[in-house]
Protein backbone atom coordinates (compact mmCIF):
# COMPACT_ATOMS: atom_id res chain seq x y z
CA UNK A 1 0.00 0.00 0.00
CA UNK A 2 2.80 2.40 0.91
CA UNK A 3 4.68 1.63 -2.29
CA UNK A 4 1.53 2.34 -4.34
CA UNK A 5 1.15 5.71 -2.60
CA UNK A 6 4.79 6.62 -3.36
CA UNK A 7 4.35 5.52 -6.97
CA UNK A 8 1.21 7.64 -7.28
CA UNK A 9 2.99 10.63 -5.77
CA UNK A 10 5.94 10.26 -8.16
CA UNK A 11 3.58 9.91 -11.09
CA UNK A 12 1.75 13.09 -10.08
CA UNK A 13 5.04 14.97 -9.71
CA UNK A 14 6.26 13.73 -13.09
CA UNK A 15 3.02 14.72 -14.81
CA UNK A 16 3.06 18.10 -13.06
CA UNK A 17 6.64 18.81 -14.17
CA UNK A 18 5.76 17.71 -17.70
CA UNK A 19 2.77 20.10 -17.74
CA UNK A 20 4.93 22.94 -16.36
CA UNK A 21 7.59 22.25 -18.97
CA UNK A 22 4.98 22.23 -21.72
CA UNK A 23 3.49 25.49 -20.41
CA UNK A 24 6.96 27.07 -20.27
CA UNK A 25 7.71 26.06 -23.88
CA UNK A 26 4.35 27.42 -24.98
CA UNK A 27 5.14 30.76 -23.29
CA UNK A 28 8.47 30.90 -25.10
CA UNK A 29 6.82 30.16 -28.45
CA UNK A 30 4.18 32.82 -27.81
CA UNK A 31 6.81 35.40 -26.86
CA UNK A 32 8.90 34.57 -29.96
CA UNK A 33 5.83 34.83 -32.19
CA UNK A 34 4.74 38.11 -30.65
CA UNK A 35 8.09 39.96 -30.44
CA UNK A 36 10.17 38.17 -33.07
CA UNK A 37 11.52 41.49 -34.40
CA UNK A 38 13.10 42.32 -31.03
CA UNK A 39 14.60 38.85 -30.68
CA UNK A 40 15.95 39.03 -34.25
CA UNK A 41 17.50 42.41 -33.40
CA UNK A 42 19.32 41.04 -30.35
CA UNK A 43 20.35 37.79 -32.06
CA UNK A 44 23.20 39.46 -33.98
CA UNK A 45 25.07 40.85 -30.94
CA UNK A 46 24.53 37.59 -29.02
CA UNK A 47 25.97 35.53 -31.87
CA UNK A 48 28.89 37.95 -32.17
CA UNK A 49 29.63 37.75 -28.42
CA UNK A 50 29.39 33.96 -28.46
CA UNK A 51 31.72 33.55 -31.47
CA UNK A 52 34.32 36.18 -30.62
CA UNK A 53 34.17 36.24 -26.80
CA UNK A 54 33.18 32.79 -25.53
CA UNK A 55 34.54 30.33 -28.11
CA UNK A 56 38.08 31.84 -27.93
CA UNK A 57 38.13 31.04 -24.18
CA UNK A 58 38.83 27.43 -25.22
CA UNK A 59 42.11 28.65 -26.72
CA UNK A 60 43.45 29.41 -23.24
CA UNK A 61 44.33 25.72 -23.00
CA UNK A 62 47.50 26.39 -25.00
CA UNK A 63 48.82 28.32 -21.98
CA UNK A 64 49.34 24.83 -20.50
CA UNK A 65 50.30 23.06 -23.74
CA UNK A 66 53.16 23.63 -26.19
CA UNK A 67 51.65 25.06 -29.35
CA UNK A 68 53.44 24.96 -32.70
CA UNK A 69 52.14 26.73 -35.84
CA UNK A 70 50.75 24.07 -38.16
CA UNK A 71 50.14 21.61 -35.31
CA UNK A 72 47.03 20.90 -33.27
CA UNK A 73 44.93 23.98 -32.52
CA UNK A 74 44.83 22.94 -28.84
CA UNK A 75 48.59 22.32 -28.59
CA UNK A 76 50.79 19.29 -29.11
CA UNK A 77 52.26 18.57 -25.66
CA UNK A 78 51.10 19.17 -22.09
CA UNK A 79 53.67 21.30 -20.21
CA UNK A 80 51.65 22.42 -17.18
CA UNK A 81 52.82 25.72 -15.69
CA UNK A 82 56.05 25.87 -17.71
CA UNK A 83 55.14 29.10 -19.54
CA UNK A 84 53.88 30.71 -16.34
CA UNK A 85 57.24 30.04 -14.70
CA UNK A 86 58.92 31.53 -17.78
CA UNK A 87 57.28 34.94 -17.53
CA UNK A 88 57.52 35.01 -13.74
CA UNK A 89 61.31 34.76 -14.16
CA UNK A 90 61.36 37.23 -17.08
CA UNK A 91 62.57 40.74 -16.16
CA UNK A 92 61.06 42.20 -19.36
CA UNK A 93 57.61 40.96 -18.34
CA UNK A 94 57.83 42.57 -14.90
CA UNK A 95 58.90 45.85 -16.47
CA UNK A 96 55.83 45.66 -18.72
CA UNK A 97 53.67 44.73 -15.71
CA UNK A 98 54.96 47.73 -13.73
CA UNK A 99 54.35 50.09 -16.67
CA UNK A 100 50.86 48.68 -17.20
CA UNK A 101 49.92 49.17 -13.57
CA UNK A 102 51.36 52.70 -13.37
CA UNK A 103 49.74 53.86 -16.62
CA UNK A 104 46.45 52.18 -15.69
CA UNK A 105 46.31 53.81 -12.25
CA UNK A 106 47.28 57.24 -13.63
CA UNK A 107 44.65 56.93 -16.35
CA UNK A 108 42.02 55.98 -13.76
CA UNK A 109 42.98 58.83 -11.41
CA UNK A 110 42.80 61.50 -14.12
CA UNK A 111 40.19 60.24 -16.59
CA UNK A 112 37.55 59.00 -14.14
CA UNK A 113 36.76 62.23 -12.21
CA UNK A 114 36.96 64.56 -15.23
CA UNK A 115 33.60 63.52 -16.81
CA UNK A 116 31.92 63.97 -13.41
CA UNK A 117 33.35 67.47 -13.02
CA UNK A 118 32.41 68.42 -16.60
CA UNK A 119 28.87 67.04 -16.17
CA UNK A 120 28.41 69.05 -12.96
CA UNK A 121 29.66 72.21 -14.68
CA UNK A 122 27.40 71.65 -17.70
CA UNK A 123 24.48 71.06 -15.37
CA UNK A 124 24.95 74.58 -13.96
CA UNK A 125 24.83 76.25 -17.40
CA UNK A 126 21.45 77.80 -18.08
CA UNK A 127 22.13 78.99 -21.67
CA UNK A 128 21.07 75.94 -23.71
CA UNK A 129 22.85 76.97 -26.93
CA UNK A 130 26.16 77.45 -25.18
CA UNK A 131 25.64 74.19 -23.26
CA UNK A 132 25.02 72.25 -26.48
CA UNK A 133 28.06 73.87 -28.11
CA UNK A 134 30.32 72.83 -25.22
CA UNK A 135 28.89 69.31 -25.27
CA UNK A 136 29.43 68.96 -29.02
CA UNK A 137 33.03 70.21 -28.85
CA UNK A 138 33.83 67.94 -25.90
CA UNK A 139 32.31 64.87 -27.62
CA UNK A 140 34.25 65.27 -30.89
CA UNK A 141 37.61 63.78 -29.77
CA UNK A 142 35.87 60.47 -28.95
CA UNK A 143 35.11 59.93 -32.64
CA UNK A 144 38.72 60.29 -33.75
CA UNK A 145 40.38 57.02 -34.72
CA UNK A 146 43.48 55.99 -32.79
CA UNK A 147 45.64 56.52 -35.89
CA UNK A 148 44.41 60.10 -36.32
CA UNK A 149 44.83 60.78 -32.60
CA UNK A 150 48.42 59.53 -32.56
CA UNK A 151 49.16 61.49 -35.75
CA UNK A 152 47.96 64.66 -34.04
CA UNK A 153 50.08 63.90 -30.97
CA UNK A 154 53.14 63.35 -33.17
CA UNK A 155 52.58 66.65 -34.95
CA UNK A 156 51.97 68.63 -31.77
CA UNK A 157 55.00 67.22 -29.94
CA UNK A 158 57.40 67.17 -32.91
CA UNK A 159 60.70 69.00 -32.68
CA UNK A 160 59.27 71.78 -34.89
CA UNK A 161 55.72 71.42 -33.57
CA UNK A 162 53.65 74.14 -31.86
CA UNK A 163 54.32 72.85 -28.34
CA UNK A 164 58.09 72.88 -28.87
CA UNK A 165 57.93 76.34 -30.39
CA UNK A 166 56.27 77.60 -27.23
CA UNK A 167 58.76 75.68 -25.03
CA UNK A 168 61.66 77.18 -26.97
CA UNK A 169 60.18 80.66 -26.60
CA UNK A 170 59.94 80.18 -22.80
CA UNK A 171 63.10 78.17 -22.05
CA UNK A 172 65.29 78.62 -25.11
CA UNK A 173 65.45 74.84 -25.66
CA UNK A 174 63.35 72.19 -27.38
CA UNK A 175 62.25 68.84 -25.92
CA UNK A 176 62.06 65.66 -27.96
CA UNK A 177 58.89 64.47 -26.23
CA UNK A 178 58.39 61.25 -28.18
CA UNK A 179 62.01 60.17 -27.79
CA UNK A 180 62.24 60.68 -24.02
CA UNK A 181 60.87 57.89 -21.84
CA UNK A 182 60.05 60.28 -19.01
CA UNK A 183 57.43 62.12 -21.08
CA UNK A 184 55.54 59.11 -22.44
CA UNK A 185 53.13 58.57 -19.53
CA UNK A 186 52.28 62.28 -19.32
CA UNK A 187 51.50 62.46 -23.03
CA UNK A 188 49.47 59.23 -22.99
CA UNK A 189 47.35 60.12 -19.95
CA UNK A 190 46.77 63.68 -21.19
CA UNK A 191 45.57 62.42 -24.56
CA UNK A 192 43.23 59.93 -22.86
CA UNK A 193 41.72 62.68 -20.71
CA UNK A 194 41.18 64.86 -23.78
CA UNK A 195 39.61 62.06 -25.81
CA UNK A 196 37.34 60.47 -23.19
CA UNK A 197 36.14 63.29 -20.93
CA UNK A 198 33.36 64.64 -23.16
CA UNK A 199 31.96 61.24 -24.07
CA UNK A 200 32.04 60.11 -20.45
CA UNK A 201 29.72 62.95 -19.41
CA UNK A 202 26.76 61.42 -21.27
CA UNK A 203 25.91 58.90 -18.56
CA UNK A 204 26.31 61.44 -15.77
CA UNK A 205 24.13 64.02 -17.54
CA UNK A 206 21.49 61.33 -17.99
CA UNK A 207 21.73 60.48 -14.29
CA UNK A 208 21.39 64.16 -13.37
CA UNK A 209 18.05 64.37 -15.17
CA UNK A 210 16.65 61.70 -12.83
CA UNK A 211 17.20 63.79 -9.69
CA UNK A 212 13.92 65.08 -8.24
CA UNK A 213 13.79 68.92 -8.67
CA UNK A 214 11.88 69.22 -5.41
CA UNK A 215 15.06 68.22 -3.57
CA UNK A 216 16.77 71.37 -4.87
CA UNK A 217 13.77 73.45 -3.88
CA UNK A 218 13.84 72.00 -0.37
CA UNK A 219 17.57 72.69 -0.17
CA UNK A 220 17.00 76.32 -1.21
CA UNK A 221 14.34 76.70 1.47
CA UNK A 222 16.88 75.44 4.01
CA UNK A 223 19.32 78.13 2.83
CA UNK A 224 21.72 75.89 0.87
CA UNK A 225 23.75 77.65 -1.83
CA UNK A 226 24.75 76.00 -5.15
CA UNK A 227 27.83 74.39 -3.62
CA UNK A 228 25.90 72.74 -0.80
CA UNK A 229 23.19 71.68 -3.25
CA UNK A 230 25.83 69.99 -5.37
CA UNK A 231 27.43 68.23 -2.40
CA UNK A 232 24.23 67.15 -0.64
CA UNK A 233 21.77 66.69 -3.52
CA UNK A 234 23.52 66.31 -6.88
CA UNK A 235 26.40 64.02 -5.93
CA UNK A 236 24.24 61.62 -3.84
CA UNK A 237 21.78 61.53 -6.76
CA UNK A 238 24.39 60.30 -9.24
CA UNK A 239 26.36 58.20 -6.73
CA UNK A 240 24.99 54.83 -8.00
CA UNK A 241 26.22 55.69 -11.52
CA UNK A 242 29.60 56.83 -10.16
CA UNK A 243 30.10 53.62 -8.16
CA UNK A 244 29.08 51.36 -11.06
CA UNK A 245 31.45 53.06 -13.50
CA UNK A 246 34.23 53.17 -10.91
CA UNK A 247 34.02 49.40 -10.38
CA UNK A 248 34.13 48.80 -14.14
CA UNK A 249 37.07 51.18 -14.56
CA UNK A 250 39.02 49.54 -11.74
CA UNK A 251 38.53 46.21 -13.49
CA UNK A 252 40.10 47.70 -16.61
CA UNK A 253 43.20 49.15 -14.93
CA UNK A 254 45.41 46.51 -16.57
CA UNK A 255 43.72 46.89 -19.96
CA UNK A 256 45.39 50.11 -21.10
CA UNK A 257 45.05 51.30 -24.71
CA UNK A 258 47.01 48.74 -26.74
CA UNK A 259 46.58 50.36 -30.16
CA UNK A 260 47.55 53.84 -29.03
CA UNK A 261 50.62 52.67 -27.14
CA UNK A 262 51.68 50.44 -30.03
CA UNK A 263 51.57 53.42 -32.38
CA UNK A 264 53.21 55.85 -29.94
CA UNK A 265 56.08 53.92 -28.39
CA UNK A 266 59.53 53.17 -29.79
CA UNK A 267 62.70 51.46 -28.48
CA UNK A 268 63.77 54.71 -26.81
CA UNK A 269 60.64 54.78 -24.63
CA UNK A 270 60.35 51.04 -23.84
CA UNK A 271 61.43 51.67 -20.24
CA UNK A 272 58.16 53.47 -19.44
CA UNK A 273 55.93 52.67 -22.44
CA UNK A 274 56.10 48.90 -22.87
CA UNK A 275 52.94 47.37 -21.34
CA UNK A 276 51.64 43.81 -21.07
CA UNK A 277 49.51 44.02 -24.22
CA UNK A 278 52.41 45.27 -26.39
CA UNK A 279 54.75 42.74 -24.80
CA UNK A 280 52.26 39.95 -25.57
CA UNK A 281 52.00 41.22 -29.14
CA UNK A 282 55.76 41.04 -29.61
CA UNK A 283 56.32 37.59 -28.08
CA UNK A 284 53.13 36.17 -29.59
CA UNK A 285 52.63 37.63 -33.05
CA UNK A 286 56.19 38.62 -33.89
CA UNK A 287 58.15 35.84 -32.14
CA UNK A 288 55.44 33.16 -32.77
CA UNK A 289 55.55 32.06 -29.12
CA UNK A 290 51.77 31.72 -28.81
CA UNK A 291 51.70 29.55 -25.69
CA UNK A 292 53.89 31.99 -23.78
CA UNK A 293 51.74 34.95 -24.90
CA UNK A 294 48.55 33.11 -23.93
CA UNK A 295 49.90 32.39 -20.46
CA UNK A 296 50.65 36.09 -19.96
CA UNK A 297 47.23 37.10 -21.27
CA UNK A 298 45.53 34.60 -18.94
CA UNK A 299 47.48 36.00 -16.00
CA UNK A 300 46.43 39.55 -16.96
CA UNK A 301 42.78 38.46 -17.10
CA UNK A 302 43.02 36.93 -13.63
CA UNK A 303 44.45 40.21 -12.30
CA UNK A 304 41.57 42.13 -13.91
CA UNK A 305 38.95 39.80 -12.39
CA UNK A 306 40.64 40.18 -9.00
CA UNK A 307 40.54 43.98 -9.26
CA UNK A 308 36.88 44.21 -10.28
CA UNK A 309 35.81 41.68 -7.62
CA UNK A 310 37.75 43.53 -4.92
CA UNK A 311 36.34 46.91 -6.03
CA UNK A 312 32.82 45.49 -5.98
CA UNK A 313 33.33 44.06 -2.48
CA UNK A 314 34.77 47.32 -1.13
CA UNK A 315 31.93 49.35 -2.69
CA UNK A 316 29.34 47.04 -1.12
CA UNK A 317 30.97 47.35 2.31
CA UNK A 318 31.36 51.14 2.21
CA UNK A 319 28.24 52.28 0.33
CA UNK A 320 25.85 49.31 0.20
CA UNK A 321 25.93 49.62 -3.60
CA UNK A 322 27.62 47.18 -5.97
CA UNK A 323 27.33 45.47 -9.35
CA UNK A 324 26.32 42.16 -7.78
Amino acid sequence: MESRTKLATLTKQASKSAIEKKTFLQKIKTALRKDWQLYALIAGPLIYIFIFRYIPIVGNIIAFRRFSPGGSILGDEWVGFHFFRMFINDASFWNAFKNTFIIGVLTLLFTFPMPIILALLLNEIKALRFKKLVQTISYLPHFLSVVVLVGMIMELTAANGPINQWVEWVTGERILFMQEAGWFRTIFVTSRVWQTTGWGTILYLAALTNIDPTLYEAAKVDGANRWYQTVHVTLPGIMPTIITLLILNVGGVMAVGFEQILLMYNPLTFATADVISTYVFRVGMQANNFSYATAIGLFESIIGITFITSANLIARKLTDRSLW
